[in-house]
């Protein structure tokens, strides 16, 4: 066999330097793998912030209802990687390194999907031989710029504060289909447990004693340290967390990751030791996954706008939240939870990491609002 006569199958399955099943050669035989066809081959770029990246899987839904046959790559950040796996829509997920990049470049795709207003995110979009390109690029002067004309509103609400703070009322997930030129179907996100996980949450629930008959009310207590004021003080979670124990039918857990392990030491043990039977302070330390299997014990999560929040959208949780400096309207809940905010105090939201008004977003939130929900909340 000539190389020039090679006919490389276009299949999902094929790598070029050993056979994807054993004793069988795919050149001389043609393809064994009906369903592996490449198709449509798209590239998504999804790198910045742990909730920005799950708040875009929903498009996955719709990726596939455009291009039934499709190859879809995803390039994240190596922090989100935990996010995106078991993901049955996703072929082949590329972490930002040199090496992933180097590999991205040198593959043709029909679509890339920028997601991004960074410039780096930009930049490599830029770099990516694509025939269709759709999100965000970068100009000749280094400026970021809308790739397609359906990108436009996105753009337009990230340089106008009035549009985005005051204006807008759509989510981020309908948004982001606009963007990509999807049709929005309000689909959920993408995250998915493996059997071992599966079998973890049961041996867990095991462990605490779990009763099905009882609510338990889970706490993100913390947020990305790059927003701190994202999070309600210790004094305001403890003052819920007292209130809520009196209904006898509801055990609290605390939840959060590495960063809100402190921060959830102290809260446990401003209680006294009857209080704290009810009281579940769960793991931060283990991870995102082993994480979000300590929430998935939770049947309500109140969370302010962080990745928690996020991955409790995804596990479909009610959701009690709120917000101060960043924009609730931008928040797809399902239908299935509340939005706390101060509609009319002029500086929410901002988006700022520094308040100059002494946090008044977060110290008029509504603590006998949320008592009340959790009390009237059923399975």
């Amino acid at each position: 066999m000539n190389f020039k006569d090679l006919k490389v199958p276009r299949c999902k399955n094929y790598s070029g330097y050993k056979p994807c099943k054993p004793y069988y050669n795919c050149l001389e035989n043609g393809c064994a793998d009906e369903a592996g066809d490449m198709g449509t081959k798209i590239l998504i770029i999804s790198l910045d912030a742990l909730g920005n990246v799950l708040d875009n899987t929903p498009i996955l839904y719709a990726i596939k209802r455009k291009y039934p046959v499709s190859t879809v790559y995803w390039m994240t950040l190596p922090n989100a990687e935990k996010i995106l796996v078991n993901n049955p829509f996703i072929d082949k997920l590329f972490l930002w390194n040199d090496e992933s990049r180097m590999i991205a470049r040198n593959i043709e795709y029909d679509v890339v999907m920028n997601a991004d207003k960074s410039l780096y995110a930009c930049a490599f979009a830029n770099e990516v031989n694509a025939k269709k390109k759709l999100g965000f690029l970068l100009n000749d002067d280094g400026k970021i710029v809308p790739a397609n004309e359906s990108a436009m509103y996105s753009y337009i609400m990230g340089i106008d504060d009035q549009k985005k703070f005051r204006e807008n009322k759509r989510s981020g997930v309908d948004i982001i289909h606009e963007v990509f030129e999807l049709e929005y179907k309000r689909d959920r996100y993408v995250f998915n447990f493996s059997d071992e996980e599966k079998e973890f949450i049961e041996s867990y629930k095991k462990s605490i004693s779990y009763d099905s008959g009882k609510i338990y009310c889970g706490f993100n207590t913390g947020c990305s340290e790059l927003f701190p004021n994202k999070k309600m003080t210790v004094e305001q979670y403890i003052t819920l967390i007292t209130d809520i124990l009196k209904n006898p039918n509801i055990f609290v857990m605390l939840l959060g990751g590495r960063e809100d392990t402190e921060r959830n030491n102290t809260i446990y043990n401003e209680f006294n030791a009857k209080d704290r039977k009810r009281i579940i302070n769960t793991p931060t330390t283990e991870g995102i996954r082993r994480g979000a299997c300590y929430m998935s014990v939770s049947d309500i999560v109140i969370s302010g706008d962080s990745f928690g929040m996020h991955l409790a959208i995804a596990l479909q949780k009610y959701i009690i939240s709120w917000y101060g400096l960043s924009c609730w309207e931008e928040i797809e809940l399902y239908d299935y939870g509340i939005k706390i905010f101060q509609k009319d105090l002029e500086c929410s939201p901002c988006w700022k990491r520094v308040c100059p008004y002494d946090l008044e977003c977060i110290k008029m939130i509504d603590l006998n609002l949320i008592v009340d929900t959790v009390n009237k909340f059923k399975k």
